[in-house]
């Protein structure tokens, strides 16, 4: 049965192999569960219900991904995405985490409709093969941006914008040691992965997290809530997991409230249908939709590269069942009460364990489906341990940049800008975005403007739009 529906031989690969690729991979992202409840907190949204509502549109939208395309691709809550909903969306602009949430739900449903079309596939196919690498080893480097700043190991500094942490001046019990075990667990996570032993990076995770409740135990770490230092000692009770359903089911349909679209404080307050008909929503959609398209394409171009599983010409066989997976995936996630749900570059490291067919992506569903009854023990790894296996995943992901042609201008440095202005942004659809305005303005004013495909020339023109009225 399994053969019959995965073609396991026709792949070259094995039931034992996929289910151990599955393993793999929900290992590499199972920090996404602790992750994305300390992300949305900040928005608002009950750590609780994200940390459920993350386990089960991970589980929906992996199966779907199976099904539909028989890929190894593994989704869940994109990071960068929560970031931007949180701290952008909600806390920046000030609009209410159920109208983000609702902005988000409406995009996954532009992006299903877009995706029965050949736009989406259209799109990915005529990005250069260049900028396909860069992208994933854009990706890299953001991921390792998030870890560095997460765990405290980056800070701020008006006069180098982004410093080293300075030990000396920093509270060491409180953010001092959070950084200090965070730069440990990377160099155990990298011994672990020179030594070639499997389920380096969830290891990781597991000793940093160790060596964190060894220094709470010692007196050397102490919990403060009020500046987001919680106790790292697991509470695994029934409690803990009915009150994780408590708080599902404040966020499960939040969204299809009006009362809850809200933006402004005070008398300045708008809400409802009248500011969903306004040109508010409109901005907040299309912003999600630019960054979901771009994340979703590079990390599909990243991972396939990875895997070998785009054709000469720089295609990917089935494309269009993975964008549908992925556009109903977003859709149900912001139902449930999550942000965009995208398909995740650490699928890659299940196709490194041989992973090449859907029955490793059902693997990581069933393993993402019982997490769920661990909801106590993940809301509390704390993000120190969790920026180790965001590093290990960047150098990864980092390795492409080896098969562009530096040589040639007009592919290198949009190659550069894209991979270059992730990090610097904060952004990976804007490092997307600048990389095809520079690759076609560059090519096209030093005459080579052939070698560049008209949708290119289309997309560039939006982008420079973009930024000019929004």
């Amino acid at each position: 049965m399994l053969e019959r529906i995965f073609k396991l031989r026709g792949n070259g690969t094995s039931a034992r192999t996929e289910l151990a690729a599955g393993l793999t991979t929900f290992m590499t992202m199972a920090y996404i569960l602790a992750v994305n409840p300390n992300i949305l907190s900040a928005a608002g949204i009950p750590r609780g219900g994200v940390f459920v509502a993350t386990a089960v549109a991970a589980v929906m939208g992996t199966l779907l991904m199976a099904f539909l395309t028989n890929y190894p691709f593994v989704l869940a809550p994109g990071m960068g995405l929560n970031a931007f909903l949180a701290y952008g969306v909600v806390l920046g602009m000030g609009y209410s985490w159920q109208f983000a949430l609702l902005a988000v739900f409406v995009e996954g449903i532009v992006f299903l409709a877009l995706s029965l079309t050949p736009v989406r596939e259209s799109v990915f196919n005529v990005i250069p093969l260049s900028l396909k690498k860069a992208v994933a080893a854009g990706i890299g480097l953001f991921l390792c941006l998030v870890a560095l700043h997460t765990s405290g190991v980056v800070v701020a500094n008006p006069a180098t914008l982004v410093d080293f942490i300075d030990f000396h001046s920093t509270p060491f019990r409180s953010q001092g040691v959070c950084a200090f075990f965070a730069i440990v667990g990377t160099l155990l996570t990298g011994c672990m992965l020179a030594r070639g032993m499997k389920g380096a990076i969830l290891l990781g995770i597991v000793a940093t997290w160790a060596l964190g409740m060894a220094a709470q135990a010692t007196g050397l770490y102490v919990p403060d809530p009020a500046v987001g230092r919680f106790s790292l000692y697991p509470s695994v009770t029934f409690a803990g997991v009915a009150d994780s359903f408590r708080e599902f089911g404040q966020t499960f349909g939040a969204i299809f409230n009006p009362s809850s679209w809200t933006h402004g404080t005070g008398e300045a307050v708008r809400s409802g249908w009248t500011l969903v008909r306004s040109l508010d929503f409109f901005v907040v959609m299309f912003a999600f939709f630019f960054m979901d398209l771009f994340d979703t394409l590079g990390t599909l171009i990243g991972v396939s590269i990875k895997a070998g599983f785009l054709d000469r010409d720089g295609r990917l066989p089935r494309i269009k069942g993975a964008l549908c997976a992925d556009a109903v995936a977003t859709s149900v996630g912001a139902a449930l009460g999550t942000s965009t749900t995208t398909t995740y570059m650490e699928s890659a490291a299940g196709v490194a364990a041989g992973g090449r067919t859907g029955l490793a992506a059902v693997a990581a569903a069933g393993l993402f489906a019982i997490a769920i009854l661990l909801a106590p023990v993940f809301l509390a790894v704390p993000a120190f341990a969790t920026a180790p296996a965001l590093v290990a995943v960047g150098y990864m992901m980092l390795s492409s940049v080896a098969d562009i042609d530096w040589s040639d201008v007009g592919e290198g440095i949009p190659a550069f800008v894209t991979l270059a202005w992730m990090p610097f942004t904060y952004s990976i659809s804007d490092g997307i975005m600048l990389g095809i305005i520079s690759y076609t303005v560059i090519n096209a004013l030093s005459g080579r403007f052939r070698r560049v495909h008209w949708i290119m020339y289309v997309l560039a023109a939006v982008f420079v739009a973009k930024y000019a009225l929004m």
